[in-house]
């Protein structure tokens, strides 16, 4: 790839030079506002925050939404751009790839005759541009702010000659194409070591490390044949369930107040918002509690966060003294696969602490669980390093992705010579390897526009 021949300022900040040829144009000059409702009958549309809009699977949503009064939804024409007002700057938008419905809570822009509005949405998620957006947007708090229609029409964006935009959007969709594919076996390959350490953990957490013991059957499908000399008992009996609560979402802050773990944080050691609310001792989790995410593909993790507040659809499991949270978290991720793979996909999943407390699970001795879980951190430990290296790669070329679009976009290299070759055909089906790898990276928005 080369340069352009020829360049001059653009007199942006966050674009300093562009090609001879291109303009900069406020958004106004390439988009108009639809604002049209009363479609009850066209498709719910949904947004990942990395590859743009699509038709929402209302069969299996990972948590069920409430869709009333969709004749409140704005409609988007195909090509249209919708965003959300309030996560724009997190890339939360693209082209409607069909006629479809959008939550209240989006603005919809129609491209005039010389916008391709693929061009836009990859301009529109770049790191530079959607620091623009913030410094648009406007509301009482830096968590609440929204980026509306009067002030993003005032956003200055570059554009390139319609030929130029349509090349621009060939050249990135081919490159996208190839980025999916290797994104794609790599997650097929962090499957397979999930599946390798599951095993792992199955075994000792059903039978033990001491192959001569006698067994006898547990009285639970999910458990079958353990140890004569281990105690089954329900987790209700062994385990305190705090169950998270249901917080006003007006009360969510970036920076002030309470950490809050929501279904989102299940895996990260701190917390995307605060409640600036009063503390709810009942929901009060600390470091070391193991927390269940109780909609969608149920899982549990070990909040590493310290002292934090416990959202709706979390609960929280802690042990009493004759079991450790170390051992119970191994349990509990048996018992969770056994659940995920018992419900139909085509069913909104949602697990509810009473059927968390009515669950049967095996309690050898101290020593037994102790021993259990140092084997099991031994023999996963290589599966571990396997996984972790390879997310390290997915967020590699997620780095060069987002590197390919800021160049090609700006207008840093020259495309204009670019043609396709044998490898480089382009499927929509394909590209959809590149939103699935956070499985909350979806904006879902209610249908009254609350987050």
């Amino acid at each position: 790839m080369v340069e352009y021949p020829a360049y001059r300022d653009s007199g942006l900040p966050w674009a300093a030079k562009v090609p001879e040829g291109w303009q900069v144009l406020r958004n106004g000059r390439l988009f108009g506002h639809r604002v049209e409702t009363g479609y009850p009958d066209l498709p719910i549309l949904e947004v990942s925050l990395r590859t743009g809009v699509r038709v929402r699977d209302m069969e299996n949503l990972k948590r069920k939404q409430v869709m009333n009064r969709k004749e409140n939804y704005k409609r988007a024409v195909k090509g249209d751009i919708a965003y959300n007002m309030m996560r724009m700057w997190q890339g939360a938008l693209g082209p409607a790839p069909v006629d479809g419905l959008v939550s209240p809570a989006y603005v919809v822009v129609k491209p005039f005759s010389e916008t391709n509005s693929a061009y836009f949405s990859y301009l529109f998620r770049t790191t530079a541009y959607m620091r623009e957006v913030n410094k648009f947007s406007r509301g009482i708090v830096a968590d609440r702010n929204r980026l509306y229609w009067e002030s993003f029409k005032q956003m200055p964006s570059l554009v390139p000659p319609r030929a130029e935009q349509d090349q621009i959007v060939s050249y990135l969709r081919a490159q996208d194409a190839h980025i999916a594919r290797f994104i794609k076996a790599k997650r097929d390959l962090i499957d397979l070591l999930i599946e390798q350490k599951l095993r792992i953990i199955d075994h000792a957490v059903t039978r033990g490390l001491d192959s001569s013991v006698s067994l006898k059957p547990s009285g639970t499908q999910w458990l079958g044949e353990v140890p004569e000399h281990w105690e089954v008992v329900h987790i209700g009996s062994a385990v305190q369930v705090v169950n998270g609560y249901p917080f006003d979402s007006g009360l969510f802050d970036a920076a002030v107040g309470h950490p809050l773990v929501r279904i989102r944080d299940l895996y990260r050691t701190r917390t995307e918002v605060q409640f600036n609310g009063p503390e709810v001792l009942e929901a009060v989790i600390n470091t070391g509690d193991l927390v269940v995410g109780m909609d969608g593909d149920f899982n549990a993790a070990r909040w590493l966060g310290g002292r934090a507040l416990l959202n709706q659809r979390i609960c929280c499991l802690r042990p009493h003294k004759k079991i450790t949270t170390e051992y119970l978290a191994l349990v509990v991720t048996k018992a969770l696969k056994f659940i995920n793979e018992l419900t139909p996909s085509t069913t909104v999943k949602h697990l509810s602490s009473g059927v968390v407390k009515r669950l049967r699970f095996p309690i050898p001795s101290k020593t037994e669980q102790l021993q259990i879980v140092a084997h099991v951190e031994t023999e996963t430990a290589p599966v571990n390093d396997a996984i972790s290296r390879t997310k390290d790669e997915i967020k590699l070329i997620g780095e060069y992705r987002d590197r390919l679009i800021a160049d090609a976009v700006t207008g840093q290299v020259d495309l204009r010579g670019w043609q396709p070759g044998p490898d480089d055909a382009v499927s929509d089906d394909m590209l959809a390897a590149l939103g699935d790898d956070d499985s909350n990276e979806f904006d879902e928005e209610e249908g009254n526009g609350e987050d």
